[in-house]
């Protein structure tokens, strides 16, 4: 297993770091010094390649923890095959960082040295300083934009030594983004991978063909799918032949994201939201342009979205700004753990003792004195969950009553935020004559 150690001074950003690389909320982040004192251990994978990141405290603190603190980052340091130390170049190097830097060249580590906090290439202009440092160039990267993280983690690589594991490629997981036109799709798709993949702008229906693009985070594989905006009637032939494409990729997808202009709403999201449903897919609603809504519309805003989407009131949402890179890396996050949930299993035994407490908490359809009578559940599908209930007649189930047992699987079940299906069985002491009566078997 490779190890790498992460170590800086306090402050600097080494556990934001951290959790964009290894792709979760791992380590506690805070705007003040101290946080992490623990040395804190996390797995990425990086082109196939397993390795054990190590989140330490900050080192030459002045605190009483300081001691502690360089014992563990000690720990860290004598499995690790390479060093990235974290440093914030706007500040200036401070005394605590050339102590750092003296530690680290007794340990003789190979060390890649990170200049956090640079969020776009106007701010290289900090770096001059680190270069005298004596590690080589310094990677400019922004913990908090995502930027920079392949050139950084390309340079680590250089001081691992060849990994003999056998590490099994992970299937990436597709999503596409679907929406109105003009709703900044293609934008988003560029601010996730600090590309400029796709063709950008203002006049809609700029982009007429699904576009894939293959991207790494958190040591899982995507395949992003920017698809051409879907209208209520297309205009030409060749609007007709991208919806079809669109409605192609997303039958082929694992996720989708549907964005939506927080700025422009329309009847339309309700037919986007029913074909994202219809797909049985997990949806995370997007909406960008966020950081347009002005204070005083945020409520009436929300209130839109809510009558807007009820279909799929489940899915979780993202708020993002693809001008400034807002929500980013919670669009990649929320996908991460929906496909996990999407291909979950849950136990005969635990469904079943779950739709006994669930007619207790609430009241079966009863038709004329006859009640709908619930006798056995079990999961027959994954991706999305399916669930099979064996009951006495399934033409009692209200659409009501199904809904609430789809929301108390997502609630009780783990499964917040995605699409359940529901399969009724007929079964029992009752069966249904050819003109619908009861007969006793």
């Amino acid at each position: 297993m490779q190890k790498v150690a992460i170590v800086g001074r306090p402050n600097v950003g080494k556990s934001s770091l951290f959790n964009r690389l290894v792709g979760r909320r791992e380590a506690v982040v805070a705007d003040f010094p101290g946080v992490t004192r623990d040395a804190k251990e996390g797995l990425m994978l990086y082109h196939n390649h397993r390795i054990t990141l190590i989140d330490t405290g900050g080192l030459w603190s002045g605190d009483e923890w300081e001691q502690a603190i360089r014992e563990k980052a000690e720990w860290a340091m004598e499995g690790a095959q390479a060093v990235i130390f974290v440093l914030d170049p706007r500040e200036g190097l401070s005394a605590a960082d050339y102590e750092v830097a003296d530690w680290l060249r007794k340990l003789g580590k190979p060390v890649v040295v990170v200049a956090n906090k640079i969020d776009s290439p106007k701010h290289d202009i900090y770096l001059a300083e680190l270069w005298g440092l004596g590690f080589g160039d310094p990677v400019p990267v922004s913990a908090e934009h995502a930027r920079g993280l392949d050139d950084l983690m390309d340079r680590v690589m250089e001081h691992l030594p060849a990994d003999d594991e056998d590490v099994p490629e992970i299937a990436p997981i597709r999503i596409s983004l679907i929406g109105r036109p003009n709703v900044g799709k293609s934008s988003l798709l560029n601010a996730i991978t600090h590309s400029e993949r796709a063709i950008v702008a203002d006049t809609p229906g700029t982009t007429r063909d699904s576009l894939d693009v293959e991207w790494d985070y958190g040591g899982q594989r995507f395949v992003l799918v920017d698809t051409a905006g879907i209208r209520k009637k297309p205009d030409t032939a060749i609007e007709d032949y991208a919806i079809q494409r669109s409605q192609a990729a997303i039958e082929r997808s694992d996720l989708i994201w549907l964005v939506v202009n927080a700025t422009d709403l329309g009847d339309h999201e309700l037919k986007l939201a029913n074909l994202a449903y219809d797909s049985g897919k997990p949806v995370i609603v997007v909406v960008n342009k966020w950081d347009l809504v002005a204070d005083e519309d945020l409520k009436r805003t929300e209130k839109d979205l809510n009558q807007k989407l009820h279909h799929i009131s489940y899915a979780p949402r993202v708020y993002t700004s693809a001008i400034n890179d807002y929500g980013i890396h919670d669009m990649l996050a929320e996908a991460m753990k929906l496909h996990e949930k999407w291909q979950s299993r849950i136990p005969t035994a635990e469904l079943n003792r779950w739709l006994e407490i669930w007619q207790m908490r609430q009241s079966v359809p009863n038709f004329h004195g006859k009640k709908l009578k619930m006798y056995f559940m079990t999961q027959v599908e994954t991706a999305p969950p399916t669930f099979a209930i064996f009951c006495n007649r399934a033409d009692f189930v209200t659409r009501a009553y199904e809904g609430f047992l789809q929301n108390r699987i997502r609630e009780d079940l783990g499964l917040a935020g995605i699409p359940v299906r529901l399969k009724w069985k007929e079964k029992g002491p009752y069966k249904r004559g050819k003109k619908g009566e009861e007969a006793e078997e």
